[in-house]
């Protein structure tokens, strides 16, 4: 019986991840584009990607992942006792995949190629959430400590993306790839 009830719990979940899957693919296409959508509105730009920049990207991949985990929070808690520090390392492997990976093909190949990038974004989404989803697939390993610095983590995070967007860092990572501009800057 108890491995029936396991199964049940691990099916739930993992419906409940490519479902995030889902809805961190569209919403993160459409961060894309809703900054210049809302005439550059500076509140819409601390959760829209406002260049080219890898940093601005990253918020196409955090935040449909952070959105999606909250709602999903709700519905899975029980299931996983761990979830919120699953979903912190998953939202972190993502966006440390496509520094990686974008830095590292592009120092090799010279350049950015669109195709590459879009692979990337969804590899990225994928491959956090799959992270996420074994790490809530183990039992035990949660405790309120580890929650706390989870919950730390992700706020660390979101202050980030908000605060760089308008005193953005002049480093490689906040260079928009194709103007050479930093932040807003219109």
């Amino acid at each position: 019986m108890e491995k029936i009830i396991y199964k049940i719990k691990n099916s739930k979940l993992l419906k409940w991840q490519i479902g995030v899957i889902v809805f961190s693919l569209i919403v993160g296409t459409l961060l894309h584009f809703t900054y210049e959508w809302s005439g550059e509105n500076k509140f819409v730009a601390s959760f829209s990607a406002v260049n080219e920049s890898v940093w601005e990207h990253l918020k196409l991949v955090f935040y449909p992942m952070l959105i999606a985990g909250i709602v999903e929070y709700f519905f899975v808690k029980k299931i996983a006792n761990n979830y919120i520090e699953a979903k912190t390392i998953g939202i972190f492997t993502a966006i440390s995949f496509i520094v990686v990976a974008f830095f590292t093909y592009t120092g090799i190949i010279g350049a950015s190629l669109i195709v590459v990038d879009i692979l990337l974004f969804v590899i990225a989404i994928i491959l956090g959430e799959y992270v996420a989803y074994k790490l809530m697939r183990r039992k035990n390993e949660s405790n309120n400590k580890t929650k706390i610095l989870a919950g730390i983590i992700l706020i660390f995070l979101l202050l980030c993306f908000i605060l760089c967007t308008y005193f953005t860092p002049e480093v490689n990572l906040f260079r928009d790839t194709t103007t050479g501009a930093y932040g807003i800057y219109k």
